[in-house]
């Protein structure tokens, strides 16, 4: 599958509010879904790239020698998935961001579809 049905299939999910492909080298988006005026995904992606960089240099710190799935922050309100893309060499930077209406969404269900639609995304 491409980005653009990449996306349309993660706003399948029941409770997705928005969705970006994010490459963390650069903070920049390959592409994005939803959102909304109050989740801009450019700006959230850009963020998340941060707690992605800061996560991988304590792992390495640590000196773990283990791989990110996926990082999940939880609000009061809503669920931030990041799940970071593995398998081929071109896809070791990118990594999907999902946002969920905690309300609304079953958060296994979710992880199960991102980890699908990453192993049949092409870039």
């Amino acid at each position: 599958m491409n980005i653009d049905i990449a996306m349309k299939e993660a706003m399948s999910i029941s409770g997705a509010v928005g969705v970006a492909l994010v490459d963390y080298d650069s903070g920049m988006s390959l592409g994005t879904s939803g959102g909304g005026d109050w989740l801009n995904l450019e700006v959230a992606a850009a963020g998340n790239t941060e707690v992605v960089r800061s996560k991988l240099r304590v792992m390495q710190t640590l000196g773990l020698s283990d791989t990110i799935e996926d990082i999940l922050i939880t609000l009061h309100r809503q669920y931030h998935l990041i799940r970071l893309m593995s398998g081929m060499k071109s896809r070791g930077s990118l990594f999907l961001y999902l946002v969920l209406e905690r309300e609304s969404s079953n958060l296994a269900l979710a992880r199960h579809h991102l980890k699908r639609i990453e192993s049949e995304l092409q870039i």
